[in-house]
């Protein structure tokens, strides 16, 4: 599962040990992701749901003024049980998970390194007008996205929490 969520999540994922409340919404590959995809293999499937909950944490952002310009995707291993596909859209990655997530089933954290921070600020003020079709603000958020999210072990939340 990926997780979109913002840096302030980080830090309450660290003091709470958990991300929470539920229902997170969160991606996949799922059925229907598959199907729409049916030439992608395993690799650009999860590459797939992960850039997308990428895109979902521009709007987490966006919403959430107070948070530090950099988006953030949680890995997590998450029971089959506790997953509830929220849209059946032939294309869709998008689940729900049912329950909230331990610190123990994070993977691993991906953040924006402090040097997009602009061209994330940008695309999270724009990121509705894209999903609408506005050309312009794709054009924004296609900056932000030529931004790689860094690679961080479980172990560094501490140091991303202080950082923030």
């Amino acid at each position: 599962m990926y997780l979109p969520a913002t840096v302030s999540a980080l830090v309450t994922l660290h003091r709470s040990g958990e991300l929470g409340p539920p229902p997170l919404p969160a991606h996949a590959v799922t059925p229907g992701l598959r199907e729409w995809y049916a030439e992608g293999d395993d690799e650009e499937l999860e590459y797939v749901a992960f850039t997308r909950a990428a895109q979902a944490a521009l709007r987490l952002l966006r919403a959430d003024a107070a948070a530090p310009r950099r988006r953030v995707v949680v890995s997590a291993d998450v029971p089959s049980g506790q997953i509830e596909r929220a849209d059946a859209e032939l294309g869709s990655s998008v689940v729900r998970i049912s329950t909230a997530v331990p610190l123990a089933a994070v993977a691993a954290i991906h953040v924006d390194s402090p040097g997009a921070e602009g061209d994330v600020a940008a695309a999270a003020e724009v990121i509705e007008e894209a999903v609408a079709g506005d050309p312009d603000a794709q054009f924004t958020v296609d900056g932000a996205e030529d931004n790689e999210l860094e690679w961080y072990d479980v172990s560094e939340l501490g140091q991303l929490a202080e950082s923030s």
